[in-house]
């Protein structure tokens, strides 16, 4: 693939010294208020959720090549973030109408991508709910959504991240066994359909091909993959794009994210890094509710102990987004 010279600097400023994306992602807001409303409802609100994004990019941030903030809880942490660390901000609103059987993405109303350069953003990520066996119609819209938050990136000289989360409109939920059975088709498919250049997209973030829950010998559900399914599930996830492409930890915990890169570069894959957030800091969430201070001490030794594990496996699995990226 092929971008600007300005966006090729700010992609730069977001990877490890391997050229890896080694992101710390901390955007969520929806379900960031139903975990801090559970650990201490006072703390549900802009002040409370902001301090908590303040204290994990000072806490983390250290170690990793770069954060996800968004603009409505994250301001504090964008100050709050190491000098050398890149920043990506989110540009969609959280979550969708749940009245809306299409899930149609929206952007965040007081946000521009030049307001996000504004405030020293290197990257925009948003969010799209994608199915690929949805209505043309709902698809269209959607597909005309990211082509336009393309060419504003485009123009601006920003990276545009893409986040895609796939779903089913005929099925309940996106957790069980029936949906696991469809997932690699519907990851692989919305991959491959977002690495047409019209879109202008530079990265895209995505969920493993396989929910890792239901993989022999990895997760503690009854298996719908065998251990060779899953990887060969990965090798056509890779063959999928020419982009670069990163990991979500889609919430599972660090123990099995960690496994899941393993596996990935078991299938060959050639991924590109990971923005990885709730299997890093989400148990930080309880004690800060209860006392600050010891939310700090956690992120300090296991919240940082379990970036650090992940770095080191990402030295072993992922490939640098420069291969990918024509002079």
């Amino acid at each position: 693939m092929k971008i600007s010279q300005e966006k090729l600097e700010n992609l730069k400023q977001l990877v490890n010294e391997d050229g890896a994306i080694a992101a710390l992602a901390i955007d969520q807001r929806g379900s960031m208020e139903k975990m801090m409303d559970k650990a201490n409802p006072d703390l549900n609100n802009v002040e409370g959720i902001g301090a908590y994004k303040e204290l994990v990019s000072k806490e983390l941030t250290p170690y990793a090549s770069s954060i996800l903030l968004d603009p409505i809880y994250g301001e504090k942490g964008i100050t709050a973030k190491a000098k050398n660390v890149g920043l990506i901000l989110s540009y969609e609103q959280t979550g969708y109408d749940e009245y809306d059987e299409g899930r149609l993405p929206r952007l965040i109303d007081f946000m521009s991508v030049l307001r996000a350069k504004e405030m020293g953003a290197n990257a925009i990520k948003t969010l799209l709910y994608y199915d690929c066996d949805d209505d043309e119609k709902t698809n269209d819209i959607k597909r005309a959504w990211v082509e336009r938050v393309g060419y504003e990136c485009e123009g601006l000289g920003l990276p545009h991240f893409l986040e895609i989360i796939t779903y089913d409109r005929n099925m309940d939920s996106e957790k069980g066994e029936e949906y696991a059975k469809v997932r690699p088709n519907k990851v692989n498919t919305a991959m491959k359909e977002f690495s047409d250049p019209r879109y202008k997209v530079d990265v895209l973030k995505v969920e493993t091909p396989t929910n890792m829950n239901f993989v022999e010998g990895i997760g503690k559900e009854n298996p719908v993959y065998t251990r060779d399914e899953a990887i060969g599930y990965f090798k056509e996830q890779s063959e999928s794009t020419n982009l670069p492409f990163i990991f979500l930890s889609g919430g599972v915990s660090a123990e099995i994210f960690q496994e899941t890169l393993r596996l990935a570069k078991e299938a060959d894959s050639n991924f590109n890094g990971v923005l990885c957030g709730r299997a890093t800091w989400k148990d930080s969430v309880d004690i800060f509710g209860k006392d600050q201070d010891e939310a700090k001490k956690w992120l300090e030794s296991t919240g940082k102990e379990n970036i650090e594990k992940l770095n080191e496996v990402l030295k072993e699995t992922a490939h640098s987004v420069f291969e990918k990226i024509e002079d």
